[in-house]
């Protein structure tokens, strides 16, 4: 379970940005586990969902991808997509594409891996290093940042589109219980 503090505050204005305090891996993998149901009630995969993973190496990014990816596909092999830049996992809503660019050396690299096509709905894309796809790839519609905090870690969820506040509302009220 999530035991947390959790923080709500504007960004920019505009958006409401969510914190929790993950004491530990499970609590990280329950939160992963609560943005994918929420994903599937909120039927996600149908508008096609752009998440931009952010924080520094070692932060949980693809730890947090892992724990997503297997709450539909459970016992799959999710491997960082580090060298291929991109791991598709095809599941009976919409594929769930799962970015890494780290090793990114130019945006326009994405256009030889046909991401407008990949990114068709239904889908989920996880994006993690997405400052390395600017310009090429789509806007997020949610921004999750982690980064170590003792122990544990630290996790924010900023709706980046205003049609995502609710998502954010629902997937706070979700971790509450």
């Amino acid at each position: 379970m999530v035991h947390s503090e959790t923080h709500s505050s504007k960004n920019d204005g505009t958006s409401e940005k969510c914190e929790w305090h993950l004491a530990d891996e499970a609590a990280t993998q329950a939160f992963a586990e609560a943005c994918a149901q929420l994903c599937l009630d909120e039927s996600a995969f149908q508008p096609g969902l752009v998440v931009y993973l952010q924080g520094d190496l070692g932060a949980g990014k693809s730890f947090f991808s892992r724990a997503f990816i297997q709450c539909f596909l459970p016992n799959q092999k999710v491997k960082s997509p580090t060298y291929t830049l991109v791991e598709t996992y095809p599941t009976e809503h919409g594929p769930i594409l799962h970015f890494d660019l780290y090793r990114l050396c130019d945006p326009e690299e994405l256009e030889f891996l046909a991401i407008r096509d990949l990114m068709t709905p239904p889908f989920i894309a996880l994006v993690e290093w997405p400052s390395k796809g600017v310009g090429i790839l789509p806007e997020a519609d949610l921004r999750i940042e982690l980064s170590p905090d003792g122990t544990g870690r630290k996790i924010s969820i900023t709706p980046m589109k205003p049609a995502f506040e609710a998502f954010v509302r629902k997937l706070t009220e979700k971790l509450a219980r």
